[in-house]
């Protein structure tokens, strides 16, 4: 019985509890706009972001963040494939076309699923880095600005053992030395 009364009596303080209404704070002190208009303080932020460059004030000309956010390091293959297809194909030239533009030199990393031997996925790991440098090195790069490394399937970039962390495992990642 006493349980009962106990439960009712919280009961009722919850649900009044959740039937208040917020209080009006936009006099009160505090962060954020002084304004009347809440929405003045959204278009100061767009033209704040209207008058940045691509890759904001803090990006470095030429570094892996300016690589990442202006190109993509990135291109993944097929199960079991070290051949680039005509997406990789695509970013692969933009890559070229920002190390030409930066005179970076590069490391292509090889990486794959979990799925096999860690010695199996070593070899594919750079197969996929060696196909990546053939093909930049094709487009123009000197083979000495870029080196190779595979990490086969010891880093991967998502954990999970199904088809889409498999897909985003089997990649080169291209880093800035």
């Amino acid at each position: 019985m006493f349980y009962k009364i106990l439960l009712s009596i919280f009961l009722a303080a919850f649900i009044t509890a959740c039937s208040t209404t917020p209080k009006d704070t936009s006099g009160a002190s505090g962060s954020g706009s002084s304004s009347s208009d809440p929405a003045s303080g959204d278009a100061d932020i767009l033209a704040d972001l209207e008058n940045t460059e691509l890759g904001g004030p803090n990006i470095e000309p030429g570094s892996q963040e300016d690589l990442i956010v202006n190109v993509g390091d990135r291109v993944f293959f097929d199960y079991d494939s070290a051949e680039l297809n005509s997406d990789a194909k695509e970013l692969l030239q933009d890559q070229v076309a920002w190390i030409k533009q930066h005179n970076a030199s590069v490391t292509i990393e090889g990486h794959c699923d979990e799925r096999g031997t860690r010695e199996y996925n070593l070899a594919l790991g750079e197969k996929r880095a060696q196909s990546v440098k053939n093909y930049m090195t094709s487009m123009g790069i000197s083979s000495s600005q870029i080196s190779t490394i595979s990490f086969g399937k010891e880093r991967p970039a998502v954990v999970g053992s199904n088809k889409g962390a498999w897909s985003q495992n089997r990649r080169s990642v291209t880093t800035v030395n």
